[in-house]
């Protein structure tokens, strides 16, 4: 498998592709021929099967938003076309479809079969009826998912549901969202869920230019997503499975004839809020002072005053245009139903330069062989994404850039940018903050990713044991990386290129830019085989479900290095030392699964996983879970009951594991092993200078990092479904945390070391309703609800007690060098925030440099910082709802944490006098905020600058008509959606929804207005 053939793949690929997928549409379309059909009046009466009348049943015309209500006598009246079908649906109760036929009257007895309970579900290693869930699982599918212009998939589960926590991207195109089950459940580990597409359970590490696993996966492709967030549900992945799974199921080809399916969508995009910055008039106004309070600037500082009123920020950012456009093509031939699609997306960003680009093709066949005993999957979805990045440095420098220079400096040095020069050179001042159009125009950040993943599922009915199933499962994925990244000769002292370097000579436009190059690869394979015997014992009443199986997983990551090219074609430094890594793991499962008398479940499953990550005699790990569960409805005392539709208990306890080590030398942990020198730490012999091998700290005894989950949860529906949803208590506690912490100078050869210490604990309550309060002919209104408190503490950080130890200094800031603002300590949450309290005067205004004295020794340092709140919320909460008039749909996804904080970086760094002067021989702008404090200094670790970040966010907000069949097209839809809509919050920065808990540099998200139409052939 090292060939790089069969590694790479290119867009040639995928051109021939679409190439094939146009001729088909032409084919397709050509042999349609419009049947139009005249609308009547259908009447009729829905019974259960003893012939009782059943009121509230919907009746919907299939393929159309049109429906209608039985009454209370199970009489309905609906208008529909004489080729219409008829769809009969009601909790509790099987769904029919009847075709009309024309027919006027049209009658219907429903069968009894709990539909909340008894659909099937998509877990680990197959399907199991909802009814016989034990573990905690949420399922969403492409009807409920957010709307408009999204392009990583997790945004289409985002507020949706409860325990799930998905912080969205940056406003940088393609972002990937943090994804949270239940809180994290380690330190330096991975916190994210695993992710499984098909049956394919993919590498979590990111791929260099892809923002996660899910943004090479075209959204429009998906049919469900299935949340499994207990132990209970994920211990069968055992090994990857400590912060839960997210299984993605695509769509798939139906029986029938080709179906052609197109979606076009236009979005426009703006900044929604700006950082409060001073003005030019306010910036002059301020160095002219002469006060005391005020008096910072000297007259050589004065004199550095333009006469200009420049909002960089107006300068930087712009009004975007994006594009989401999507074909598709279903259907079947014979016994072999298949699925073609295709999609390209472009998405620019609101900041200047930035773009992203993906083109898609998913191809799904499933033929039936062996008299539909073989079932095979063929699944393969491509993708090439390009992408542009923006210096997001320019967000940054157009806080900090005088607002009283102009744009444009009036000479074509540096493209003709005003730029901060050395007045006695005429040369950039290498220290001054860069011109932000500057940083954004003269830097060309380009990255190519290219992933294939794809595989072949064989599920085989063994005709000579009924009920035993063989299921073998290969998979690749491969992926792609390569990027260039150019300054011009004329930006290059900007980077910190030339300008006195040896070797460079020449004037301002010969100064030694950068032309450099970068790029990866990865291949990671799947073999997986199990065995699953179902038998039902209608003697006793019992159904058996038993799956047994095997795991193997190998991934490779090859990481060349390139010399360091100049702009001008010189070689600066030589290549480096690549990178290659490997690890694999291996996994044998089992499950069982039995129900007796259709009421009582017990789910009892076992993992025993090994992973080359580790030494061998910590390699193996067991991951044991066990749950139930109690049909109370089924019970003689509510079976007869018309209020309780459903009523469920379900108790779960299990283990699962954690080796995720994003790093790649952390796949090498255990083992004693030598490293490059950085460059900085060169030996010099004569005029040369090498490179030393230097070795590196290790611990032979790394094992696994286990968490152990209880949950215990209740499930109900009420009259007749119309209110639903559960009630979830759960509790998970991860010992031997996988940690770099701090050692002893002298007891290894590093200061700080990947070990197993500590222990961190979430214990948290989930609820989740959704309603139906109007549900009559040609409207509905669907509302749902979901909260989840989620507590988040560490309890234990080390082998043995240091009491002078306060914890692992964490969360970088900008301004000094090292400086810190959080800490991972016991008995707090993980990314505390660790800060000096702030003394304010009678005014409520922050003294300068004034902080409670904590320790009571008279001087005011490390020791009398304190924890104070945490970045992670407590609490966080979901709303939507959906309203149905006629053809015309409306709906709001509406999102909420509270009790998360925010530490405000850019007022810490920019918000005092000194910020805005200095000696260097130029000037910054900065935060309005100094206004407030006065402060001269910066006063970085006060507890002033951590805000309360709690906010109400409208998410989305979506508008859709159903326009029916217009010509050839059999359905034609349109829809507009408005995302980001507005956030309510006290937090004074851009944004108070930031991962980590650190605002600075943040690239803005944009609020979004989509226009789109889907149509149906």
């Amino acid at each position: 498998m090292n060939n790089l053939s069969i590694r790479r793949f290119s867009s040639a690929a995928l051109l021939n592709g679409l190439k094939s997928m146009i001729a088909l549409l032409l084919l397709v379309f050509s042999g349609m021929h419009p049947a139009l059909a005249q609308d009547q009046t259908i009447t009729g009466t829905v019974v259960e099967t003893d012939g009782t009348p059943l009121p509230g049943v919907t009746v919907a015309l299939k393929g159309t938003t049109r429906g209608a209500n039985t009454d209370a006598t199970g009489s309905y009246r609906i208008v529909a076309p004489a080729n219409g079908v008829l769809v009969f649906s009601f909790v509790g109760k099987k769904p029919l479809e009847i075709s009309i036929g024309n027919k006027t009257v049209v009658n219907a007895k429903l069968e009894d079969d709990s539909k909340s309970l008894q659909e099937v579900v998509v877990t680990g290693y197959g399907t199991q009826r909802r009814k016989d869930l034990t573990g905690s699982i949420a399922s969403i599918s492409a009807e409920d998912f957010q709307k408009g212009n999204i392009v990583a998939p997790e945004q289409l589960i985002a507020g949706k549901l409860a325990g799930v926590s998905i912080t969205p991207p940056s406003g940088q195109p393609g972002g990937g969202s943090q994804i949270r089950i239940r809180g994290g459940s380690s330190l330096n580990a991975s916190n994210d869920p695993l992710v499984v597409i098909d049956n394919v359970p993919v590498d979590n590490s990111n791929v260099s230019g892809a923002a996660n696993a899910l943004s090479l996966i075209n959204p429009n492709d998906i049919e469900t997503m299935t949340v499994l967030k207990d132990a209970s549900a994920a211990a069968i992945y055992g090994s990857r499975a400590a912060n839960g799974v997210i299984l993605i199921t695509t769509k798939r080809g139906q029986s029938g004839a080709p179906r052609v399916s197109l979606s076009l969508q236009g979005s426009v995009s703006q900044i929604s809020k700006k950082l409060p910055v001073l003005t030019g008039d306010q910036y002059r106004a301020l160095l002219n002072d002469n006060s005391a309070e005020a008096n910072f600037a000297n007259a050589d500082q004065r004199k550095l005053l333009g006469t200009e009123n420049t909002d960089w920020q107006d300068q930087i950012y712009r009004t975007s245009f994006s594009s989401d456009n999507n074909v598709s093509v279903s259907g079947s031939a014979k016994n072999m139903p298949y699925r073609v699609s295709y999609g390209y997306s472009t998405q620019n960003g609101i900041l200047k330069t930035s773009n992203f680009q993906r083109n898609s093709v998913s191809l799904n066949l499933s033929p039936r062989l062996l008299n539909n005993n073989l079932r095979i999957d063929l699944n393969a979805k491509g993708s090439i994404i390009s992408n542009r990045f923006a210096d997001q440095g320019a967000i940054g420098a157009a806080v900090s850039f005088d607002p009283t220079k102009p744009v444009l400096s009036g000479n074509n040095n540096f493209a003709g940018k005003y730029e901060w020069l050395d007045p006695t050179t005429g040369r950039p001042n290498t220290q001054a903050t860069r011109n932000p159009l500057g940083l954004l125009y003269d830097k060309e950040d380009r990255n190519n990713v290219n992933r294939f993943i794809g595989n072949a599922q064989f599920d085989y009915k063994i005709p000579v044991v009924p009920g035993l199933r063989a299921n073998l499962n290969l998979a690749l994925d491969l992926s792609s990386t390569k990027g260039t990244i150019f300054v011009p000769t004329y930006a290059a002292a900007g980077y910190g290129r030339g300008f006195g370097r040896p070797g460079i000579t020449g004037d301002l436009n010969n100064t030694g830019g950068t032309n450099n190059q970068y790029s990866q690869t990865r291949d990671n394979k799947t073999l997986e085989f199990y065995l699953n015997y179902a038998r039902d014992l209608t003697a006793i009443r019992s159904r058996f479900d038993l799956t047994g199986g095997y795991s193997y997983q190998d991934f490779i990551r090859d990481t060349p290095t390139y010399p360091d090219n100049l702009a001008n074609g010189q070689q600066l430094n030589p290549a480096g030392v690549p990178g290659y890594t490997q690890y694999t793991l291996l996994g044998f499962f089992g499950r069982l699964n039995y129900t007796l008398n259709e009421k009582y479940v017990l789910t009892a499953t076992l993992r025993r996983d090994g992973t080359s990550r580790f030494g061998p005699d910590a390699r193996w790990g067991w991951f044991p879970s066990v749950g139930a569960s109690w049909s109370i409805k089924d019970e003689s005392f509510l079976r007869n009951s018309k209020t309780i539709s459903a009523l469920k208990l379900r108790l779960g306890y299990g283990v699962t594991g954690q080796q995720d080590i994003s790093n790649l030398t952390n796949d090498y942990s255990y083992l004693p092993r030598y490293t490059i020198s950085d460059p900085t730490a060169q030996y010099q012999f004569g005029n040369t200078f090498v490179r030393t091998l230097r070795a590196e700290g290790y611990d032979a005894n790394l094992k696994w990092e286990e968490t152990q989950s209880i949950n215990a949860a209740i499930d109900y529906a009420l009259f007749n479904g119309r209110i639903s949803g559960s009630l979830d208590f759960y509790e998970k506690k991860t010992k031997d945390l996988l940690a770099v912490v701090p050692v002893p100078a002298g007891s290894n050869l590093t200061n700080q070391i990947l070990t197993n210490v500590g222990n961190l604990q979430n214990r948290g309550v989930e609820f989740l309703i959704n309603t139906t309060p109007i549900q009559r002919e040609g409207l509905s209104l669907d509302v749902g609800f979901n909260i989840t408190y989620n507590e988040n503490k560490i309890t234990n950080l080390s082998r043995v007690p240091d009491p002078n130890n306060p914890g692992i200094l964490v969360g970088g800031i900008e301004g000094g060098t090292g400086n810190t603002i959080q800490i991972q300590s016991v008995g707090y949450p993980t990314n505390s925030f660790y800060v000096n309290q702030q003394v304010y005067n009678s005014a409520g205004k922050p003294i300068e440099g004034v902080y409670v004295d904590l320790n009571n020794d008279g001087q005011i340092n490390i020791n009398d910082r304190y924890r104070y709140q945490s970045a992670n919320p407590k609490t966080f909460m979901g709303l939507t709802s959906q309203l149905t008039a006629g053809r015309f749909t409306a709906g709001f996804v509406l999102r909420s944490n509270l009790g998360n904080y925010v530490y405000n970086n850019v007022r810490s760094n920019k918000g005092t006098y000194q910020s805005l002067v200095n000696s260097l021989g130029f000037l910054s702008n900065g935060s309005t905020n100094l206004l407030d404090t006065r402060f001269r200094n910066q006063q970085f670790f006060s507890d002033y600058y951590v805000e309360n970040a709690s906010f109400l966010r409208m998410d989305n907000l979506t508008f859709g008509y159903n326009l029916g069949r217009a010509g050839i097209v059999r359905n034609l839809r349109l829809n507009a959606t408005i995302q980001n809509v507005f956030v309510i919050t006290k937090y004074t920065g851009l944004d108070p929804e930031i991962a980590g808990g650190i605002d600075n540099n943040f690239y803005p998200r944009p609020r979004t207005a989509s226009l789109g139409i889907n149509l149906d052939f």
